[in-house]
């Protein structure tokens, strides 16, 4: 648990919130810190947690190949904890993170319970794909 809610208000995925909505966010959000050279997460695993960076750097890989680098106010995880099967990536702290852990029931409940939280998702997401991948087909 979250023990103030002036971190997660700083974090552009949830700056639309109410008060109400980021005190729920900092009951179900914990606090957790990586050191320089910690993976965050591992292409392959299982996805159990949505990690927002507060603080530090990453590089995210794919298949050994770097694909980008998050700082503060990205965030990762989602994708495993949307469709259900294995991470996607694996990201490494460039430099000491710290962090804002949701675990999956937490997810569930803020993609059930906060309709602009799930949308600023749909669109980062979006916004993923459209630099990443193949000129899209609208």
């Amino acid at each position: 648990m979250v023990t103030s809610v002036d971190p997660i208000r700083a974090i552009p995925l949830f700056r639309s919130c109410s008060d109400r909505s980021i005190e729920i966010i900092a009951g179900i959000a914990r606090e957790a810190s990586f050191p320089a050279g910690e993976q965050l997460v591992r292409e392959g695993d299982e996805g159990d947690s949505l990690i927002v960076i507060r603080s530090g750097s990453a590089t995210v890989t794919q298949g050994g190949q770097m694909v980008r680098r998050l700082g503060a106010g990205d965030f990762l995880g989602e994708i495993a904890l949307i469709d259900g099967r294995p991470r996607t990536a694996t990201v490494t702290a460039d430099e000491p993170i710290d962090a804002l852990v949701i675990d999956r029931s937490g997810f569930t409940r803020l993609m059930d319970e906060f309709p602009v939280i799930r949308y600023d998702l749909v669109t980062a997401l979006t916004d993923r794909l459209r630099t990443r991948g193949p000129a899209p087909t609208d």
